[in-house]
């Protein structure tokens, strides 16, 4: 008979039946591209996001769909998987939610900052307010000119706007904008594009990482493939396995999803992405047109990554072979000893019943010096009694009147 399923049990089942094509969810279609998806996703999730629909229900069963498909199709690995044989082929209690900080409240933050502290994954994503107002045409966006770095202090989950404007040439030899923190604060690069009604839409984004003694993101429009390293793909599988997480490590390697940027007004942001504090950061855009040797070099290395991933692929499943066969082989080598130990064992009994001699059961020396002691009590009674009864047949008691003298 088979075991009875609890409620919760049947429930997880239902929905998991009642699952939506992702593509659907977000209505992309299945050869869309990063970019279509990302932003298909940030328009949804602006929409249904809880700060904007307060208690309802729809709303936040329809925010949940949204960005549990969205972890679908963002990442390459289970987006492949999920073409190639649905949703069985996708880990769902593995995905990973992406929290704004601005509605955890204080509990849930600093219980946020310790699990981070403590090495624990924690995806951040940009606050429903700072967007919407971005949407509405509400910022303040302050001009930045090229060459010119500004430094800034920004609270924690909020932004500051900065529009550059390029000329023609200028976007043909390529944009680089780069941010850092000698703080080591963390913090979002953002890049939005303008909308016909005259508000922002987020399109790219980059996440601070650590390099050296600062914290630093950057954005690079060369007018080729530029790669960017999402160091956060498969962080929780790395993190149960080290193997994974040596072969798993450019997994995150992907090109970047703009390449290169047309002549007019362009809209960065630095959002501060700190759990309590401030961010201090220094911001500058440049033109590449002087960085022609760095632009080959970063094309070359970039080249070399590629082709060190493709080893490592490769390597991974020659690693995984031998590993198996190594733990066959200690698996062998732990019951071969074990089988030669018993046997030796056996041999050395067999010798020892050669012999005519009996058994002689030897007392452990605690019986022995149990008796030794017992023996030795013995005789110490015996001596006091012959001496106490000397004194009783020797010694007369004569009492004798002090107070009369003889």
């Amino acid at each position: 008979m088979p075991p009875r399923r609890s409620k919760s049990e049947r429930n997880d089942g239902l929905a998991k039946h009642l699952r939506r094509d992702p593509y659907e969810v977000l209505g992309v279609s299945r050869n869309s591209t990063d970019q279509e998806i990302k932003s298909a996703y940030r328009k949804m999730a602006l929409k249904y996001h809880p700060d904007k629909n307060g208690n309802d229900p729809v709303a936040a069963d329809m925010f949940k769909e949204v960005t549990f498909s969205y972890n679908i199709l963002s990442d390459p690995d289970k987006r492949r998987q999920y073409d190639t044989a649905g949703f069985e082929a996708v880990e769902a209690d593995n995905q990973e939610m992406e929290l704004d900080l601005s509605s955890l409240g204080a509990v849930n933050t600093m219980f946020a900052a310790l699990f981070s502290k403590l090495g624990v994954p924690i995806k951040t994503t940009v606050s429903a307010t700072v967007l919407e107002e971005a949407l509405n045409g509400a910022v303040t966006i302050h001009p930045l000119l090229l060459g010119q770095p500004i430094s800034r202090k920004v609270e924690k989950q909020c932004a500051h706007f900065y529009s550059v404007t390029i000329t023609e040439e200028e976007a043909r030899d390529g944009l680089v904008c780069r941010v850092q923190s000698s703080e080591k604060s963390k913090f979002k690069l953002l890049y939005f594009d303008l909308e016909e009604t005259g508000g922002l839409s987020l399109a790219l984004q980059r996440d601070s990482v650590k390099t050296g003694k600062v914290t630093s993101a950057g954005m690079y429009f060369l007018g080729f493939p530029v790669y960017c390293l999402d160091q956060a793909v498969n962080s929780v599988s790395a993190a149960k396995d080290l193997d994974a997480a040596f072969f798993k490590k450019l997994d995150g390697f992907q090109p970047c999803e703009i390449t290169e940027l047309k002549p007019g007004t362009h809209v960065f942001a630095v959002y501060g992405d700190n759990f309590f504090k401030s961010v201090s950061y220094t911001v500058e855009v440049i033109c590449a047109a002087p960085f022609i040797e760095e632009k080959e070099n970063l094309r070359a290395v970039e080249a070399d990554i590629l082709s060190k991933r493709a080893e490592l692929s490769k390597f991974e499943t020659e690693y995984r072979e031998v590993l198996t066969q190594f733990t066959e082989m200690t698996s062998r080598c732990t019951k071969e000893t074990q089988e030669i130990d018993e046997l030796l064992k056996r041999r050395n009994e067999i010798h020892a019943s050669y012999t005519t001699i009996p058994l002689i059961k030897r007392s452990s020396s605690r019986n022995k010096t149990k008796a030794a002691s017992k023996e030795a009590k013995e005789d110490g009674e015996h001596s006091t009694r012959d001496r106490t009864k000397k004194k009783k047949w020797y010694n007369i008691h004569l009492k004798v009147d002090k107070r009369k003298p003889c």
